[in-house]
């Protein structure tokens, strides 16, 4: 049995795990292993001890959102470029602009295997990746079968990285707790993830 909570709010952020190639692997729909262990310390700050930067408590997920607004950016990189002579040296860091997409309306299920677990998450908020962007719990905690999170298309539709390697699987980050192993992951797609209405 799933012990599933919603969570919604106005606007929610993915920062791209690429940074400036996102448009190779949209990155910015879903949620990588290490936003989900993200989410699950801020609900359950005790994993912090002794943090192996496994996920424990959250046994899936389901994100879907009504659009995706794109908006530029302007950056600076970190290092800075040395010009001229030995006499007249400057330092500059130019700057750049990128274009990274908001999703309006979020949707995001998140699914545990211990009630407890449900009741504790449905009294805080949520962020995905940038922290002004809440993400706010309904008060109803929906009890459903594994197999009803994976089929339902009208209410569990969104979607999930599936934290597993195999043919389908591609790169989505490395683990800083392994010693950078890198990290895989598959996308399952529920339903219609993009919705005009809810």
């Amino acid at each position: 049995m799933y012990y599933i909570v919603r969570y919604s709010g106005p606007f929610g952020f993915i920062k791209p795990w690429t940074a400036v190639r996102d448009s190779e692997t949209f990155s910015q729909q879903f949620l990588t292993p290490s936003i989900v262990t993200g989410i699950e310390r801020k609900l359950f700050p005790e994993l912090l001890e002794d943090d192996d930067g496994e996920i424990k408590k959250i046994v899936g997920h389901r994100l879907s959102y009504k659009q995706i607004s794109q908006q530029q950016e302007q950056i600076q990189p970190r290092g800075w470029n040395e010009k001229g002579t030995r006499n007249n040296k400057s330092y500059e860091r130019p700057y750049a602009i990128l274009v990274r997409g908001v999703m309006l309306e979020p949707v995001l299920f998140l699914a545990f295997q211990n009630s407890n677990d449900a009741k504790i998450a449905t009294k805080q908020h949520i962020c995905l990746s940038r922290n002004e962007d809440l993400l706010y719990p309904s008060d109803e905690i929906l009890e459903v079968s594994k197999e009803d999170f994976d089929s339902d298309e009208s209410l569990f539709s969104g979607f999930e990285l599936i934290f597993e390697k195999n043919e389908q699987s591609f790169l989505v980050g490395y683990n800083r707790y392994k010693q950078n192993e890198k990290m895989f992951g598959y996308i399952k797609i529920v339903g219609t993830p993009v919705k005009n209405n809810y």
